[in-house]
């Protein structure tokens, strides 16, 4: 085998020490080695990397290097590659009986390493001395070790899905718990204030006023954030409550879109609307798609830089009414496009993050546009009012008519 170029060499072995000598002996021959430190990343880099030869540590962890070596004689793209055994524990018989080219004893032989890797590269092979019942015998207890090696994985994995389920458990009752003591003293502190507001206890200054409207933005926050915990609750049960009767669509969108008109002001951000004349009658829940339709738009007020536009477009359709919210803000990675209705995912989720928010906001409009016939998607850009928005846009639609069972939540 000639070579043409520098040789590429995948040495698959969990000691770093023995990582960097091997590296060291071998780049100062011209030869290039990629490195990995366990069965499962060698058998990728050798399917990715498609190396001149692979030396592999029968001891490793993950898949040992018996393993790893059926693994990849069973590839026809590594066919013709050598395989050579660097071991200190492995046996040599087995290891030419699953498919090694080699055997190389550790320690390894500082001197001869590199000429040794040589020959390897230029066609040399060693044979196997035992006949071929031997062979056949070696490779049955091979064979053996490597289903009790599997059944040790299955009943560790076993193990470690059972433990997930009890997290889960855990994890939905810790929001359900969280909820209701964050709601207990939520309750007399949104009373008060409002008494305070309207001069119940007494009248208030300029001043005073100003605070208790600074206080009152604090307490909605607060409270749309733990009306968010107790949707997860509903997300993560699989299960969320509907109170369905009669009501407006287009209603709906104008009184979400007028509660948030103070964000968007503040914001500086251009408001475009395009709503069809006339009422667009429906049945449902008119409480959570208001919700959901809030999320959507405080979502793009979030992502929209300052003095930027968001469009709002409202269409009837002959079974289902659909809203589309646009904006001129950076956009959604196409790869995140569906990931990112999934519960507690953040484009950005570190803690210094220039956005607010826990993550579980699209997640409740999805499963709300569900539960009311419909669903949500990611758009493309689009034209609103003659205005072109090339950032994120989400259509989210309903039936006119929504189904009145409780539908199991999908993601």
């Amino acid at each position: 085998m000639v070579h043409v170029g520098m040789p590429r060499v995948l040495h698959i072995e969990d000691d770093p020490r023995n990582r960097l000598l091997v590296r060291k002996l071998l780049t100062s021959e011209g030869i290039e080695v990629i490195d990995a430190a366990d069965g499962l990343e060698g058998v990728r880099h050798a399917l990715t990397q498609r190396p001149d030869l692979i030396l592999v540590d029968l001891n490793i962890p993950g898949l040992d290097g018996y393993e790893v070596t059926l693994r990849l004689r069973s590839e026809s793209a590594l066919k013709g590659v050598p395989i050579i055994a660097i071991t200190a524990e492995g046996d040599r018989e087995t290891s030419f009986a699953v498919g090694c080219d080699g055997f190389l004893q550790k320690p390894i032989d500082a001197r001869q390493f590199a000429r040794q890797v040589r020959q390897f590269l230029g066609g040399h092979r060693e044979r196997q001395t035992s006949s071929a019942d031997a062979t056949g015998e070696r490779l049955r207890m091979q064979s053996g070790r490597i289903v009790g090696h599997l059944e040790e994985k299955v009943a560790e994995l076993s193990a470690a899905n059972e433990r997930l389920r009890d997290m889960d458990r855990l994890r939905t009752e810790f929001y359900r718990n969280i909820s209701h003591e964050l709601a207990t003293p939520l309750t007399p502190i949104v009373g008060y204030l409002r008494m305070l507001t309207d001069e119940e206890l007494g009248p208030v200054t300029n001043s005073q006023r100003k605070a208790l409207r600074a206080m009152d933005d604090c307490v909605r926050r607060l409270r749309g954030i733990l009306d968010n915990l107790i949707d997860v609750t509903g997300l993560e049960t699989g299960r969320m409550r509907f109170f369905h009767r009669d009501y407006d669509f287009l209603d709906t969108v104008r009184r979400a879109v007028a509660q948030q008109a103070d964000h968007f002001a503040e914001r500086r951000i251009t408001l475009l609307e395009e709503f069809p004349r006339g009422g667009m009658p429906a049945y449902g829940d008119s409480d959570r798609l208001m919700r959901a339709i809030t999320q959507l738009l405080d979502n793009a007020a979030k992502f929209t830089p300052e003095g930027g536009t968001v469009g709002v477009l409202v269409r009837p359709l002959e079974a289902t009414y659909e809203l589309f919210i646009a904006d001129n803000g950076p956009g959604i990675p196409p790869d995140r496009a569906e990931r990112i209705f999934e519960p507690f995912l953040q484009l950005d989720g570190s803690p210094t993050r220039l956005h607010g928010g826990v993550g579980v906001g699209l997640a409740i409009v999805r499963r709300v546009a569900r539960g009311l016939g419909g669903d949500v998607r990611v758009s493309g850009g689009m034209t609103i009012e003659g205005r072109y928005l090339s950032g994120a846009a989400f259509c989210l639609s309903v039936a006119k008519r929504a189904p009145t069972i409780v539908l199991e939540a999908t993601n």
